[in-house]
């Protein structure tokens, strides 16, 4: 965040000042009172569960400048009354960014899709930040509150700004669009994440076109070519499309993909007619997708194809809990990729499962529920189960009570016998597995956040002594 003075802050909030308009914000703008730093800015936002305004004293004692209220608080300390905190950290972002690029030379890069964004996030962070000082949000902070929070890191310095972009409903995308105002816009795919929330497939593909839409002439959009509804979004824009995918048609293509027991390898094909081998470190063939679109877009920004290259292949972890390998110290690897799970993605890492069980490992998968299917849920799991089967995985663990249907459409599939075990919680699970698991093992953990399976799968990658 760049130096700002209270009063400044308060005209572009169209707040009110009650304190000292001199005073100037030097620090991080956070909603997590535990993460002010001195000079920092507090905005108070009340919650489902807590309100923001209860830790305004917390924020200031940590060293925040001023807070942005609700509602006046008698304390004698300096704070911006507003009507709606949660807009006015969208407003002073969508300022910052305006400021930002009116003054030095700040690209703005936004990600949607229904799988991938995380991934394809800290890769173009990874290659862009070769180029010049680059910021991109933290974890998934991809939502009306986490990505203002993150666009907001940036300041005079700022050459490339990342921005991640989830799907909260209609209009979502096109709020955070309309703040990053971004110069290339990416979008990944269309998938069945969220949308038993969202209410069909049709519906997620309407919210994820609004960045297409958004994007002002002049703009770039990184559209997959493989994805039939991200390639009806070109006719959505006003801004130039570059392709990426495998078909003949994209710019940028991938072919001869490889997996390994420790990575992935593709030749990359440029626009030019170049190709180039490309190594990832990263497990999945589904991150080669991911690669192609930070690659189009990073080319797009001016980094050369030697400098992709070998930021990609420096990458050793998409994010924590996605496709996270470790080999353990009795020879047993476990892949935790539990941060999330949609069908898509499901089906995604089980095969990537089934392709390192020709390595000559034993294939064990453990999976957990997947969120916000609504009226699909049944058959998705059913189906997931049935899958496990078809791929030959050798092994399959099913925790907790909403996943259940996994184990049953696994079981009923007349290829197995025995090989699916259930159980309803993570304790029973993990001691199963403990007693189980040798030497050549390949363990996956995949389920949605709210199965808790993450937390499984970070047991399971400490070797039982």
């Amino acid at each position: 965040m760049i130096q700002l003075k209270l009063s400044d802050l308060a005209q572009i909030l169209n707040g009110t000042l009650v304190g000292d308009p001199t005073a100037e914000v030097s620090g991080t703008v956070e909603t997590d009172s535990k993460l002010i730093s001195s000079g920092g800015l507090f905005f108070a936002r009340p919650g489902e569960v807590t309100d923001g305004h209860n830790y305004v004293g917390d924020a200031l004692a940590r060293g925040a400048i001023a807070a942005v209220v609700q509602r006046q608080l008698p304390e004698q300390i300096n704070q911006i009354v507003v009507e709606n905190s949660e807009e006015s950290l969208g407003i002073l972002a969508s300022w910052l960014v305006g400021q930002l690029k009116a003054k030095g030379k700040l690209k703005v890069v936004g990600i949607t899709g229904s799988n991938g964004k995380t991934t394809t996030k800290n890769m173009l962070r990874e290659i862009l930040s070769r180029l010049g000082p680059t910021i991109a949000p933290i974890e998934s902070f991809n939502n009306r509150v986490g990505a203002p929070i993150s666009i907001l890191r940036a300041d005079e310095k700022t050459e490339f700004l990342v921005v991640e972009m989830g799907a909260e409903g209609i209009g979502s995308i096109e709020y955070l669009a309309r703040m990053a105002d971004p110069d290339i816009g990416i979008i990944l795919k269309v998938g069945l994440a969220h949308v038993g929330e969202f209410g069909g497939i049709d519906v997620t593909a309407k919210i994820k076109s609004e960045l297409a839409s958004a994007l002002r002439p002049g703009a770039k959009v990184v559209l997959n070519v493989d994805d039939s509804y991200v390639r009806d979004m070109q006719k959505l824009t006003k801004a130039e499309v570059s392709w990426f995918g495998t078909s003949a048609e994209a710019s940028y293509r991938a072919s001869n993909v490889t997996t390994m027991v420790d990575g992935t390898s593709y030749t990359m094909h440029w626009p030019d007619g170049d190709e180039q081998t490309i190594r990832l470190n990263i497990l999945g063939d589904v991150h080669i997708m991911n690669a192609l679109a930070a690659s189009c877009a990073a080319h797009l920004l001016g980094a050369s194809k030697q400098i992709i290259a070998e930021a990609l292949a420096s990458m050793q972890l998409a994010e924590r809990w996605r496709m996270q390998r470790v080999v353990r110290a009795d020879g047993v690897t476990v892949i935790n990729d539990a941060y999330n799970a949609s069908p898509d993605s499901m089906r995604a890492a089980l095969q990537t499962l089934a392709q390192l069980g020709r390595f000559g490992s034993r294939t064990i998968a453990v999976l957990g529920h997947m969120a916000e299917l609504g009226d699909l849920s049944v058959s998705e799991h059913d189906s997931i189960g049935r899958l496990v089967v078809r791929l030959n995985i050798d092994q399959l663990v099913v925790v907790g009570e909403k996943a259940k249907l996994i184990h049953m459409g696994a079981s009923q599939e007349g290829s197995w016998d025995g090989e699916s075990k259930f159980f309803l919680s993570i304790d029973e699970a993990l001691e199963y597995l403990r007693g189980i698991l040798s030497q050549g093992d390949t363990v996956l953990v995949k389920s949605s956040k709210s199965a808790n399976l993450r937390v499984l799968g970070d047991q399971l990658m400490e070797a039982v002594k």
